[in-house]
């Protein structure tokens, strides 16, 4: 009888080590659990960076970016690529995620705007670009215009939405190189590889090696706007990052990267 009311030491020892165990594992920060993946348009790879270091310095957990062109990362959501926040650079790729179910569209809203800029190498002796089309392809010199691939690449279906209200795309489109996402389009630039490049405001703020020579205008192409929403899959730490997108520490860090934020 009494050695079932006294188990032996070594069993009275580890079970007060389990209960030791159990203890410091439901006392654990949330932030201890698995990171929260974030798939985001490429043009927001900076300023997302800083505000993710941020969520981590405040204890919230690790972030782990997927950058890409909005409709690349919205086909992989809805592939069931398991993100629990998703951040695009057009309504059309967040409406496609929202159309497959990859998305929770009750959470969705817009946090940021842009506006689209032509570059040029920072070393070019072209400081100011006339928006025609004879301007263009003289200022292009045979060279190629970079700029996102026009059917997948939101930066790259705004500046034809613009060159083609301008009256320049007939002219423009046989010099056109067309890239991946936004920043592929301006590494072109940068490293001198294109005289011309159509990227956002932001982007070209963000690389030393390129200058804006022309901004285009903001009734030549639809409004530039990035949509956010918590993924089908998302936990609590995604609907708490897109919570922190929408407080003033996030804005200071957006508006300091050239974003207009519109919460």
């Amino acid at each position: 009888m009494s050695a079932v009311l006294n188990p032996p030491r070594r069993l009275r020892v580890n079970i007060r080590t389990i209960g030791f165990v159990t203890a410091v594992l439901a006392s654990a920060p949330v932030c201890a659990q698995e990171p929260v993946t974030v798939f985001a348009a490429a043009s927001l790879k900076n300023a997302l960076d800083e505000v993710g270091a941020l969520f981590r310095k405040e204890g919230k957990g690790a972030v782990r970016f997927s950058y890409a062109s909005s409709m690349t990362l919205a086909r992989q959501l809805e592939q069931g690529a398991p993100a629990q926040a998703f951040c695009a650079a057009d309504e059309e790729s967040m409406d496609y995620a929202v159309s497959w179910n990859a998305i929770q569209p009750e959470t969705r809203f817009n946090l940021l705007g842009n506006s689209l800029v032509v570059i040029a190498p920072a070393t070019s002796t072209l400081n100011k670009l006339d928006l025609t089309a004879s301007a263009i392809t003289a200022a292009l010199k045979g060279g190629r215009l970079a700029m996102g691939e026009v059917n997948s690449v939101p930066a790259g279906k705004y500046a034809k939405a613009a060159l083609e209200k301008l009256g320049a795309w007939s002219a423009v489109q046989p010099r056109a190189a067309y890239s991946e996402n936004v920043r592929a389009a301006m590494t072109f630039v940068s490293r001198g590889e294109a005289p011309l490049g159509i990227v956002y405001a932001t982007d070209a703020a963000a690389d030393p090696k390129v200058k804006i020579v022309a901004t285009l205008p903001e009734s030549s192409h639809p409004p530039i706007v990035y949509p956010c929403a918590a993924g089908i899959k998302s936990t609590a730490g995604g609907v708490r990052f897109l919570e922190d997108l929408r407080k003033p520490s996030a804005r200071g860090i957006f508006e300091k990267h050239g974003f207009t934020f519109l919460q």
